[in-house]
């Protein structure tokens, strides 16, 4: 923080972030997206780490991974089109919004261990607090990861 003083500067400590870090990526479908996007968030974490030095769990950014290819995978089988990740984060959460074209809400299917395939969702509500909405253009997931011990 930098206070002034009868117009001269005294540094008082670290400058602290007040805004959240942002950061989006726009996707077309093409292969190797989903990696991409896991990539992002990597990235996103490191650059969260550094300017909010925000102290990270392994398992808080194996989760936020983890929630992050579900939700692209989601994005990238369900839609006719492009889709955007957005990453919002600070020192004790990150947020993950996808957004896409598609304006049919995801449907969480009850358990069942015998099933194959469709528990994308079902993990994702494990992992994060979830939230979904229509937008003007199709839908936004977004997806509230801690990143303390749950």
């Amino acid at each position: 923080m930098i206070e002034y003083l009868d117009g001269a500067v005294i540094p008082t400590g670290f400058d602290v972030p007040v805004e959240p870090l942002r950061r989006a990526a726009h996707y077309t479908g093409e292969p190797g997206c989903i990696a991409e996007a896991r990539s992002f968030a990597m990235l996103f974490l490191e650059q969260l780490t550094s300017e909010w030095c925000a102290e990270i769990e392994p398992r808080s950014a194996e989760a936020l991974l983890l929630v992050v290819s579900e939700l692209i995978t989601n994005a990238d089988r369900h839609s006719n089109g492009p889709y955007i990740l957005e990453l919002e984060g600070t020192a004790t959460a990150v947020f993950v919004s996808v957004y896409d074209s598609s304006a049919a809400l995801p449907r969480r299917f009850p358990r069942d261990p015998n099933r194959v395939g469709r528990h994308g969702l079902e993990i994702v509500h494990a992992l994060a607090d979830v939230t979904v909405e229509r937008v003007p253009v199709g839908k936004r997931v977004c997806a509230r990861v801690g990143l303390g011990r749950r």
